[in-house]
């Protein structure tokens, strides 16, 4: 084997190991920014195992997919931020006037 093929092999391990541990904690996180989290690193190392692939193969052929990706997360990361400050904001003067009573 060529040491290319050995630098191949061996980012194709790490990729999929990443991707696995992404998945699990996308399923098992305990809360939802861990979840949000764990999906940014499996879009991102989806964009890494094309941008691999695109120089494995001596092409520029995913560059939009990829973009696309990287826009979708950053997107789907901003969302999820909002909603969960959101349910934070709405949850404090509930908090307050529970102590308050107290």
């Amino acid at each position: 084997m060529t040491l290319e093929v050995v630098l191949f092999i061996v980012v194709g391990v790490g990729l999929t190991f990443t991707a696995l541990a992404a998945l699990v904690l996308i399923v098992r996180g305990p809360t939802i920014l861990d979840r949000m989290v764990a999906s940014d690193v499996l879009l991102t190392t989806v964009v890494l195992s094309l941008g691999a692939d695109m120089v494995a193969r001596n092409h520029t052929d995913s560059i939009p997919i990829m973009v696309a990706i990287a826009a979708t997360a950053t997107f789907a990361t901003i969302v999820v931020s909002r909603y969960v400050k959101r349910r934070t904001d709405s949850d404090l003067p509930q908090a307050t006037e529970e102590a308050e009573h107290v």
